[in-house]
């Protein structure tokens, strides 16, 4: 609705009852006059923007109908009320009229009385539509935002379980998400929910015991075993919703150490059989955990896990979203660099100072038994 007046357009080919029309609303109101088609859409575009539309039904050239339909199809005026003026009282053609969105009519000649009636009325009703439109969006971004912070809450809740140490691991994941979805071709829709949801891949770890996370041995059988199973129980702890981004989160939390070649799991899907949101979170739960430091081995440099990740192409991953990956890989290593973990905060790793150097952290020797985890931090 308009800051000041009410804003009201007269559409009519006679000027006599343009000029009355004005003369009965302008007290209460700004009116503007058009008498065609053309002047009629050029105003109802502009600025000031109407908040009412009377619309003369017999118009040389251009009808009414016409200007409605033309008014109903483009987003900037679709939602100005219109209302019909005409010296036609038969229904027939006021049903062709309210079923192309016409909100009421009023016939010729016209009252004063009635047409400061009816105006009111609409305008009024107007205002309180435009009102409910504003507290439903504003409801609506505050429900994103509360659905964002569980999103994060949960994903921190999942880090503290199994480490002692937080640092910005959710930030990274998700703009590493966006940015790889971006370089794959993504819509901004499906960058923006790939963003948002990435945090919550390996929820299902809340469900893997703390001290088999932290462990920096090698896994017993039944411990990788628990470990393994962590991919179904965020899908379980997800749950199946109609939910865009729930659904989203599932897949990935599902299937993100599905391998390209099958021989992942849970399910040991092959190729495009994974779904899209899960290959793209095998990569980059995988550059996440090979640049970050780990219970059992310090961090790669970005070159390095980027060289691992491109010979996992048509192994382990999608080739051409590992061909997405080189693309992203700039940004991705701004991301990194701009949300790096203070290595402060790390734990079981010793970089405590000797001699007045800090000491490097140690590097287990290299172990490959079936029940040693694999190069990605078991996730």
């Amino acid at each position: 609705m308009s800051a000041e007046r009410p804003v009201i357009l007269v559409v009519d080919d006679s000027s006599d009852l343009l000029a009355l029309t004005t003369k009965m609303l302008a007290d209460d109101y700004q009116v503007l006059t058009a008498e065609d088609a053309g002047t009629a859409l050029e105003l109802a575009a502009g600025t000031p923007r109407p908040d009412l539309i009377l619309l003369d039904v017999e118009m040389p050239g251009a009808s009414g109908f016409d200007v409605c339909r033309v008014l109903k199809s483009e987003g900037n005026t679709a939602d100005i009320p219109v209302v019909f003026l005409t010296a036609n009282e038969e229904a027939r053609g006021q049903v062709e009229g309210l079923e192309l969105g016409a909100v009421d009519y009023i016939t010729k000649p016209i009252s004063a009385a009635v047409l400061k009636a009816r105006v009111r009325i609409h305008i009024a009703l107007s205002s309180q539509r435009h009102e409910l439109e504003r507290i439903v969006s504003e409801r609506t971004a505050q429900l994103e935002q509360t659905r964002l912070q569980l999103i994060r809450r949960l994903s921190r809740a999942m880090e503290y379980h199994e480490s002692s140490a937080v640092g910005n691991r959710v930030m990274r994941l998700g703009q590493y998400a966006k940015l790889l979805s971006q370089a794959a071709g993504a819509t901004t829709v499906v960058c923006e929910a790939m963003m948002t949801a990435a945090p919550l891949h390996d929820i299902g770890k809340l469900g893997v015991p703390a001290e088999v996370l932290r462990k920096s041995g090698k896994l017993s059988a039944p411990e990788w075993e628990r470990v393994r199973r962590h991919p179904e129980l965020g899908a379980e702890i997800i749950g199946e919703h109609d939910d865009p981004l729930l659904k989203l989160a599932r897949q990935m939390a599902l299937h993100h150490h599905e391998r390209w070649d099958g021989t992942g799991y849970p399910s040991k899907l092959k190729g495009s059989d994974i779904p899209w949101p899960g290959r793209l979170m095998a990569i980059v739960d995988t550059f996440e955990s090979m640049t970050t430091t780990q219970f059992y081995r310090a961090p790669l440099n970005v070159l390095d896990a980027a060289a691992e990740i491109a010979d996992g192409a048509g192994k382990s991953f999608d080739p051409k979203l590992v061909e997405a990956f080189k693309k992203a890989l700039p940004q991705m290593r701004k991301v990194r660099e701009t949300f790096a973990d203070d290595l402060g905060d790390l734990v079981n790793l010793d970089f405590s100072p000797a001699r007045g150097k800090p000491a490097k952290a140690p590097l287990p020797a290299p172990v490959k038994p079936a029940g040693a985890r694999p190069a990605k931090a078991a996730k």
